[in-house]
């Protein structure tokens, strides 16, 4: 109480100020009604500005879970695309399981971009249906990597930007295929290699996947041509390909497994050993 009065004493200057200003501002609000509007207005726009940017804040954490809805999406739309792009005409009817492809989203646990051989760590494993070898997409379908390996809960993925990588690539629209590599160095561009002199290349030309990797789909986005030239042979091309997927910002990804891989596989072994 002694604290109280105190303080009261030190600071009542103060206090009085405080309490004839709301006093004076509560009769000018009162005076007319301009003012009641006016001020009323000013109070509307301080909360609404209050409210809209707490707004802001929770929209921005619930973004993890938007993405991850948004992604599931995705994977269930490439579902059906398959389904209905597998039709031979409006009459046919194909079950589910004679798909090529099955398609589940997956979030991203950690990766690297800063060395030689990244990889991609996801919250998918084998009691989801995860294997080696299935593809991996960013939530709008472009090339990313590859499962190479599994536990019960996890998996990981080699990445695109991974010296070790290689798949199939062609310029979209065009029959001639090469191989796509990372020499290690930009991680927004990658190369083609061994592209025939025949292909239709030009700056900005689609580079797609071929489909014949058992990894990816085909026609599955890879990035942009920015430059080109042919070996010194004058045999093949060699490009800069501009990547398409955005690696330092990859929180949610979309997983592709090829039904028929083990089977093709499998076949393709026997063939070998029975040439061999």
């Amino acid at each position: 109480m002694y604290r109280l009065l105190e303080f009261i004493r030190r600071s009542y200057v103060t206090l009085l100020f405080v309490v004839f200003e709301v006093i004076a501002i509560g009769i000018y609000a009162r005076s007319t009604y301009y003012t009641q509007a006016t001020l009323l207005a000013r109070a509307n726009a301080l909360t609404g500005g209050l409210a809209g940017a707490i707004t802001d804040v929770g929209g921005y954490f619930s973004l993890a879970r938007e993405n991850r809805a948004l992604t599931a999406h995705v994977a269930e739309l490439e579902q059906r695309l398959a389904y209905y792009g597998g039709l031979v005409d409006t009459t046919a009817v194909i079950d589910i399981a004679e798909l090529q492809y099955e398609f589940m989203p997956a979030r991203v646990v950690s990766s690297t971009i800063n060395r030689t051989h990244n990889f991609i760590t996801l919250n998918k494993g084998l009691r989801d249906g995860v294997m080696s070898d299935m593809a991996v997409l960013s939530p709008s379908g472009e090339a990313v990597g590859y499962i190479l390996d599994c536990s019960e809960r996890y998996s990981v993925a080699i990445s695109v930007l991974n010296t070790s990588f290689r798949t199939g690539c062609k310029i979209k629209g065009d029959g001639y295929s090469g191989s796509l590599e990372w020499d290690g160095g930009s991680t927004y561009e990658v190369t083609m290699r061994e592209l025939s002199k025949y292909a239709k290349i030009e700056i900005g030309a689609e580079v797609v996947t071929t489909g014949v990797s058992h990894y990816f789909p085909s026609d599955m986005l890879i990035g942009w041509v920015e430059s080109y030239e042919l070996d010194e042979s004058k045999t093949y091309y060699n490009a800069k390909v501009r990547l398409a997927a955005d690696f330092s910002n990859l929180h949610n990804v979309v997983l592709v497994k090829y039904i028929d891989r083990s089977e093709v596989v499998e076949l393709e072994r026997s063939a070998k050993s029975k040439v061999y």
